[in-house]
């Protein structure tokens, strides 16, 4: 089974963009939801993976940005 992770951080284009990523990847593809408004420390890993904006799935190593909901470094509370 594939794995994937999609960030987001809780906005209405997040949240969105879930419910659309969920509903049309195949189901041999976990997917593991990060939410980076509940898991701040999660923004780390996030970034070591590519991620530079959420709402972005990652899947086979490659990054995907969805939309645009908010920066990582506006997560961060960076300028």
């Amino acid at each position: 089974m594939r794995n994937a992770i999609f960030y987001h951080a809780g906005c209405p284009v997040c949240i969105d963009a879930e419910q659309q990523i969920l509903g049309a990847l195949d189901s041999q593809i976990a997917i593991d939801i990060v939410h980076l408004g509940d898991k701040p420390a999660s923004i780390q890993q996030a970034e070591s993976r590519g991620v530079q904006s959420v709402p972005a799935l990652v899947l086979d190593d490659q990054v995907f940005h969805i939309n645009f909901g908010a920066a990582l470094v506006d997560l961060k509370g960076e300028s």
